[in-house]
């Protein structure tokens, strides 16, 4: 039984194919409750669209697909996503809504009460270091940095148990990205979510994730940390991943 107020994510016998190219194929992952976990690997391995089947976004070929204890099909698929906040690469704003419409479009969807809204925009603004006057303005009057902020607020307004995050800091510079790595692990650690965390760069699984697991072609080479990934590879493929990172070591922290 998962723990009050969290939930963790289970994948069994899972496949989908497009066509006859088999995208994901994953005997079993499972990532309990408030658990940070990187999926990383090279472009094509599956790891976003590991990602859209733990959104509800694809359905499997074959398997399922759970969330605390709850099969994604679609009858529960509208709870579910409910239950899920989700980030993708530079942020995913709409560019007709200002930031503040943007983070609190489900919210006012769902009929919450204006005064909670406010309430809970003050808090998430607070968390996600953005100044309130930048929530009157619209996404393209923002920098890529301060639109991730707010793409994290939106994932958080309904105070999700699950987090998805889609190589959400890859479009960003280097100094920003590497600021903002601190501040999710901060997040990360304060909020204790159960995250499901996509990304290119090792450093950065390493940095911001309890555990990453490293994927080709569709498939789980192996789970672990940097260190263990390192000392102990269950597969070639995994040596040669790691040395062709550039960058190993994770942000330092003050």
């Amino acid at each position: 039984m998962s723990d009050p107020g969290s939930a963790g994510i289970l994948f069994e016998s899972l496949e989908r194919r497009f066509g006859d190219t088999v995208a994901v194929s994953v005997s079993r992952l499972d990532i309990p409750a408030r658990t940070v976990l990187a999926l990383i690997g090279p472009s094509g391995c599956g790891k976003s669209t590991l990602l859209r089947l733990a959104a509800g976004l694809l359905e499997p070929n074959a398997g399922t697909v759970t969330i605390g204890g709850v099969r994604m099909e679609p009858s529960s698929r509208r709870s579910l996503r409910l239950r899920m906040g989700y980030v993708i690469q530079e942020g995913g704003l709409f560019p007709h809504l200002t930031a503040r419409d943007n983070v609190t479009l489900v919210a006012r969807d769902l009929g919450w009460a204006p005064a909670r809204i406010t309430s809970r925009v003050t808090e998430l603004g607070e968390l996600a270091r953005l100044r309130p006057e930048m929530l009157d303005r619209y996404p393209q009057e923002i920098s890529g940095g301060q639109r991730q902020r707010v793409a994290l607020m939106r994932a958080l307004m309904l105070d999700p148990e699950v987090l998805l995050m889609d190589e959400p800091l890859a479009a960003l510079d280097p100094m920003i990205r590497s600021g903002l790595q601190q501040e999710l692990r901060d997040v990360f650690e304060r909020l204790k979510k159960t995250v499901l965390f996509v990304t290119h760069d090792m450093g950065e699984a390493a940095y911001v994730a309890q555990e990453i697991v490293i994927m080709r072609d569709g498939r789980m080479l192996q789970r672990g940390t940097l260190d263990q990934l390192t000392r102990a590879p269950a597969d070639p493929f995994v040596t040669e991943f790691i040395r062709a990172q550039r960058f190993l070591h994770a942000p330092e922290t003050s």
